[in-house]
């Protein structure tokens, strides 16, 4: 984020702390609750959301350097991507060229060459095959026709996109935009070294993962003695870039802003960034490092999702024991408080959304991002808009 957008943003928190005022979304959605049960809906997100549209599967800190690699299952293509000899993010289907076994069961690690586990046909980083067992049995065919099947892949500002189609594009503009792409960039992603994850199984839609990320008005009531303590809830600055945006998360120590010149003001004093990234995606920087979570539907039960978090860290903060050891802690209390908090209530929600008692749910004026981010699922699916009501 650019030092006069830091500042820009910063002045209207402490305007909105000062006035007692926050966004606005001008009007109220009813939101229905099917949208979190309907087994065909699900489907047809699965199909363009994540089977036909490009999707991030980490930052360049989880590919450190060539022979890396991670593996996501997570898709409805399987995917191996890797970090080749000349140090280029490379992408595949996940599986052996002869008879489709999946070549790489692990989640990330490195390795040079990648051998099935069925018959040791084996492929190397750039996804060449590299060697068969007793070819002229086989028949000597011809291994240039034989390499993994590769899948549209980019890596740029830090960050490693991976199409799961491989006749699908990648195309930034589309996806971020010209002035999302930029701000992403200022935030100096590809330094940050990769920390740890956790993954939590949880029963409820994917988009309710998402809605818990889409307001801070529950701050105060849920987060009461933990994330209420160090952020103002029901205060927030909101920005929407297409189909993407960013909300900034009101810190209490804001505060020691107001004593220090405009140049010694710094946006992760004032507020965490929160990034919503279509679909499922929410990024969040900040001084020592970044969040990065996204959110996965269950293939068989739209009631059903699996969110994957993982922790990044600047090189000052990787490089400190006392610091990484601290940083780690906080890592692992803030995805507890998602688990054990957050999406507890989210699937409380998916309980009463799956008994069909309630038809739906209200939006209100001060969570815009659930009008937008639910808006932006219908608008790209061709189903009706939600409208905007003046009353309820």
């Amino acid at each position: 984020m650019e030092r006069s957008e830091q500042v820009a943003q910063a002045k209207l928190l402490m305007a909105r702390l000062d006035a007692g005022t926050n966004v606005d979304a001008g009007g109220f959605r009813r939101n229905p609750t099917d949208v979190y049960v309907d087994g065909d809906l699900a489907r047809r997100e699965r199909d363009a959301f994540f089977g036909g549209h490009p999707h991030l599967v980490g930052l360049s800190g989880d590919l450190p350097g060539p022979g890396s690699f991670l593996t996501c299952d997570d898709l409805p293509t399987p995917i191996l991507a890797t970090r080749d000899d000349d140090g280029r993010l490379r992408a595949f289907v996940n599986a052996c060229r002869h008879r489709g076994v999946v070549l790489e069961e692990r989640d990330r690690g490195e390795e040079r060459r990648f051998t099935c586990p069925f018959h040791r046909w084996t492929y190397d980083t750039a996804g060449a095959l590299v060697g068969l067992p007793n070819p002229d049995h086989f028949g000597n065919p011809d291994p240039s026709c034989l390499g993994l099947v590769e899948l549209p892949s980019l890596e740029e500002a830090g960050l490693l996109w991976v199409h799961p189609d491989p006749a699908g594009t990648i195309d930034l503009d589309e996806q971020l935009g010209a002035e999302l792409r930029a701000e992403l960039a200022a935030w100096d992603l590809g330094e940050l070294s990769y920390l740890g994850r956790d993954a939590y199984e949880v029963a409820c839609n994917w988009k309710l993962a998402m809605d818990t990320f889409g307001e801070t008005y529950h701050f105060p009531a849920l987060h009461a003695e933990t994330i209420n303590l160090a952020f103002h809830g029901n205060v927030q600055c909101y920005d929407t870039y297409g189909r993407n945006h960013r909300m900034l998360l009101c810190k209490r120590d804001i505060e020691t802003l107001r004593t220090l010149p405009e140049d010694d003001w710094s946006i992760t004093t004032a507020a965490l960034p929160v990034y919503w990234l279509f679909p499922n995606v929410q990024l969040m920087p900040f001084a020592e490092g970044l969040h990065l979570l996204r959110a996965y539907p269950d293939p068989h039960d739209p009631g059903r999702h699996v969110s994957r978090i993982s922790w990044y860290l600047r090189p000052g903060p990787a490089a400190d024991a006392d610091a990484r050891l601290a940083l780690t802690g906080l890592s692992e209390g803030f995805g507890g408080i998602i688990r054990d908090e957050d999406y507890v209530v989210a699937a409380s929600q998916q309980r009463t959304a799956s008994s069909g008692a309630v038809d739906h749910v209200v939006f209100g004026r001060n969570e815009p991002a659930l009008h937008h981010y639910h808006g932006t699922y219908r608008r790209l699916l061709g189903m009706e808009p939600l409208p905007l009501l003046e009353t309820i």
